[in-house]
């Protein structure tokens, strides 16, 4: 399928927009360059801050097929490039010996397509009846360090050299967003290799309208009220401070328990939606909840 990327800064906002992605001009321009150019979008933030859904927003917006990468530790080239199919080979084998064929001939025939497991690297490079596809190397700083280092030329130069079959090469290069949530460095020269993003947290009226969109059911003042909470939340010294992600969950969640306003009892109820640490849960609990809400509430008066 053929599609038009966006030309312009603000095209590109219309068209993250149009798909319910409220983005910052940053993250818009970022994009719009990688896509430009060429080059892979390597976004870095912490969990739950809208890295993966950019990806998955560009594949719908192009009406391009989604490939995802999921890294995690003890990744491979045969999880995540490809591999023989080792059993189907022997059989060939067997029925060769049976049908007495020449080496040569056979060992052209078992490391051939027809063997070829293809895993999602190839299967981006190589996308089955679609012009190009996106690829999500989903959290990179999962995966182990030598891995990096095979995503090098997958990342600079859209191929991939198979010992046993050559060089394949992509015929139309896939849109690239790699993440990762920076549990370790990655390696300087994946970033090279990329247009570089960091993602933080949105502001209280980039995540109001991110609620509007994504919960419209959920009543302007207590929308007001969770993100004022849950930034208020992010300035506490938390294990792990809550994301976008928890944010619509717990707005999703104080929908059905029918909440029309925050307090201290119901935020005991629900907060498992919104942290995820016992320790975080225990500090929030309590005392520091209903301090925290009075406080958003005398600064809410104070803007009316």
């Amino acid at each position: 399928m053929s599609f038009s990327l966006p030309t312009t800064v603000d095209g590109t906002l219309a068209l993250l927009s149009a798909h319910e992605y409220v983005a910052d001009r940053a993250l818009a321009t970022a994009l719009f360059l990688s896509l430009k150019l060429g080059r892979p979008l390597f976004l870095e933030g912490d969990a739950g801050v809208g890295k993966t859904e950019i990806a998955k927003v560009v594949a719908a917006a192009t009406g391009s097929p989604l490939v995802r990468l999921q890294c995690y530790e003890g990744l491979d080239v045969s999880a995540a490039a490809y591999e023989w199919n080792y059993p189907a080979q022997m059989m060939e084998i067997r029925l060769a010996e049976a049908g007495q064929s020449d080496s040569d001939t056979l060992r052209e025939r078992l490391y051939s397509e027809r063997f070829l497991t293809r895993r999602p690297l190839l299967q981006a490079l190589q996308p089955d009846g679609a012009d190009r596809a996106v690829l999500l190397i989903d959290e990179l700083d999962r995966a182990d360090e030598p891995f990096e280092a095979f995503l090098l030329e997958v990342l600079s130069d859209f191929q991939m050299s198979i010992p046993e079959l050559g060089t394949v090469r992509s015929q139309q290069p896939p849109i690239v967003v790699v993440t990762s949530n920076r549990t370790r460095e990655i390696h300087d020269a994946i970033k090279r290799r990329c247009f570089y993003h960091w993602v933080d947290y949105p502001s209280a009226e980039r995540e109001r309208e991110i609620l509007r969109r994504k919960v419209p059911q959920l009543q302007d003042d207590l929308s007001r009220e969770i993100v004022a909470f849950v930034q208020s939340l992010r300035g506490l010294d938390l294990f792990k401070s809550p994301g976008v992600a928890e944010t619509l969950d717990w707005a999703h969640a104080l929908t059905q328990l029918d909440v029309v306003s925050l307090d201290p009892e119901v935020v005991d109820q629900s907060v498992g939606a919104l942290l995820k640490y016992q320790d975080d849960i225990a500090r929030l609990r309590g005392t520091e909840a209903a301090s925290l809400l009075e406080q958003i509430r005398m600064e809410m008066s104070r803007d009316q």
